[in-house]
């Protein structure tokens, strides 16, 4: 059955929501520009985009709420139904997942009762798996509303949720300090966050991500892995190759196509030959 049109914000949810959405527009040559942060806006408020969300993002921009609806459905930071006050990502791509990130989310779905995805019964936790959060000499990584954890085992991810289901107070490894999934929203939509000493909070990325800088700055000088060709030295003078050697790839082209009737590749007789 068609839906109803969506409901709108209480009154004086709807006064400072749009005067929040008018400084977000104004920082924009095109307003429609702005859909993404209002978007982030309304979760800030909801703790997901609701239709009452998407609809005042629609309005507040002159589209039409498909148009909306079409971009919240592409990005996978814009939660499209009640979750928890953390977000926990376990990421799985490649290097995390053979470091032990696929363990760390087994045993998360098992320990909290949920799938991905899912949030627990007392609505602390949402626990998804996500791709690459750019960490890998970190791997594996989980993070709490977008705030990482390093280095992270089954046993200390689970100690980890446990803490945030106790509203133990939990620091990530780097980066400011942790707040709730709301809070993120709103700051993910461009405003301040005013937390005394959230700002100077900071971490960069490690060793091993910072090395093509430091190279760049001629703080390391280079290894040659590999040596330039023009630069091989040969201790015995150079000899046509016999079959048993097998040539590198640099040095094509070899006529080896089957194309080749001088090189033939296999048996060259017709079919029923």
């Amino acid at each position: 059955m068609p839906q109803l049109p969506a409901p709108d914000f209480p009154a004086e949810v709807r006064a400072r929501l749009e005067a929040d959405a008018k400084e977000v527009i104004g920082r924009y040559p095109d307003s429609r520009s702005a859909l993404l942060p209002l978007l982030h806006l309304v979760q800030s408020e909801e703790g997901y985009v609701s239709r009452t969300g998407i609809r005042f993002c629609a309005e507040m921009l002159d589209l039409t709420t498909a148009e909306v609806t079409a971009v919240v459905t592409f990005y996978t930071m814009y939660r499209r139904k009640p979750s928890g006050e953390y977000q926990v990502g376990v990421c799985t791509n490649t290097l995390c997942a053979v470091m032990g990130g696929d363990a760390i989310f087994d045993e998360l779905k098992e320990h909290l009762g949920v799938g991905n995805s899912g949030t627990t019964e007392d609505g602390k936790i949402t626990l998804e798996h996500i791709e690459c959060n750019a960490a890998c000499d970190f791997a594996p990584v989980v993070m709490v509303n977008w705030e990482f954890f390093d280095n992270q085992t089954p046993d200390s991810a689970k100690r980890l949720v446990d803490d945030l289901r106790a509203g133990e107070q939990v620091t990530p490894t780097r980066g400011a300090p942790l707040c709730t999934y709301k809070e993120t929203a709103r700051m993910l939509a461009g405003f301040p966050d005013e937390r005394p000493g959230a700002v100077e909070s900071t971490g960069g990325a490690g060793p091993a991500s910072l090395i093509g800088l430091r190279l760049a700055k001629g703080e390391l000088s280079a290894a040659r892995v590999v040596a330039q060709r023009s630069e091989v030295r040969h201790e015995t003078p150079p000899h046509d190759p016999s079959p048993a050697e097998h040539l590198s790839s640099h040095d094509a082209p070899q006529q080896t196509s089957a194309s080749d009737p001088e090189h033939p590749a296999g048996p060259a007789a017709e079919e029923g030959e």
